[in-house]
């Protein structure tokens, strides 16, 4: 009896700390706006960005390249990185939320 038990705390233990460390995993979302440089080399942010969110996006690391995009309205997708994170990188552009990409879609070659 005591062996069943103790099999189920084991067993309900692993499941929960699975959950744990899923619920921890970031989930991506997008997002769509203006895609600009920033201030320094090889730097972007996305501007004007739609919703009720954060109305601009520093762009900490992209799987696309963004250069052909500047100045386009594009729709970003990809995960949210932690302010601290984000800007203990001094080249990263200042703003209120951040993201690495993991996509790009142009909307429009140009932006309001």
């Amino acid at each position: 009896m005591k062996r069943l038990f103790m099999a189920a705390v084991v067993v309900s233990c692993a499941f929960g700390f699975m959950l744990a460390v899923q619920a921890q995993a970031p989930k991506e979302h997008s997002m769509t706006g203006c895609l600009k440089k920033g201030t320094e080399a090889g730097t972007y942010m996305v501007s004007d960005v739609e919703g009720n969110g954060p109305k601009s996006i520093g762009i900490v690391s992209s799987d696309v390249n963004l250069a052909p995009h500047v100045g386009h309205k594009i729709e970003v997708t990809g995960t949210a990185v932690p302010v601290k994170e984000a800007e203990a990188d001094p080249k990263v552009p200042k703003a209120p939320h951040y993201m690495k990409l993991t996509a790009i879609k142009m909307i429009s070659t140009t932006c309001p």
